[in-house]
């Protein structure tokens, strides 16, 4: 998990970001985005893809995160917006304002697959939460922070279990969107690519 960030430190580039985001495949919601710098040559055993860990984990490992990263942020992207340019260019927009949001100017980034619009030198690595600390980092906090978005939406729109599926194309889900109608944070794009026919609403 630090074979990128060994090769980095040892050109002397220490302050390196990692960054990843969450929420591309759901069909409500924002996607979000977040960077993460972690002090040169931390380890945080527990630390891996989000996706492969247990909710109670990701929590303690948010935690972890939190309190020893030199710098972090957030990115956010609408639901509307991700209509407006693709989700694509809405995750790299997510990523792009996560690292606009850091305290600490980062030397270098290494990002989940994708590249971003900045002036700073990365590198895009398939698979990158499974192959790198910083990255599988900024997976854990943006997960986090999603599924708190999710609970607290959840609560605004009762009745879709928001807090369950955190926003994706689940049977439940999209039952309800049948029953209930889309609401304003659902991406209008994504429903008429996804939900059958029987919907009668665009």
């Amino acid at each position: 998990m630090l074979t990128y960030e060994k090769k980095l430190w040892a050109t002397g580039v220490e302050m390196i970001a990692g960054i990843d985001e969450v929420g591309r495949g759901c069909l409500f919601g924002d996607v979000i985005a977040a960077a993460v710098i972690l002090p040169p040559s931390l380890i945080i055993e527990e630390i891996n893809d989000s996706k492969k860990l247990s909710e109670k984990k990701r929590e303690a490992c948010y935690e972890v995160i939190m309190e020893h990263a030199l710098s972090m942020g957030i990115g956010r992207v609408s639901a509307e917006m991700i209509d407006q340019i693709n989700i694509k260019q809405a995750a790299r927009l997510a990523m792009k304002k996560a690292v606009e949001r850091m305290s600490i100017q980062p030397q270098h980034l290494l990002i989940d697959a994708e590249t971003i619009d900045m002036d700073y030198p990365q590198l895009a690595i398939i698979k990158g939460d499974q192959l790198s600390q910083s990255i599988a980092a900024a997976s854990i906090i943006a997960k986090v922070t999603r599924d708190r978005l999710c609970v607290e939406w959840d609560i605004q729109y009762p009745g879709y279990g928001i807090a369950i599926h955190k926003g994706y194309a689940t049977e439940v889900h999209r039952a309800r969107i049948l029953e209930y109608g889309p609401t304003e944070l659902h991406r209008q794009t994504f429903l008429r690519n996804i939900i059958n026919e029987q919907m009668k609403l665009f």
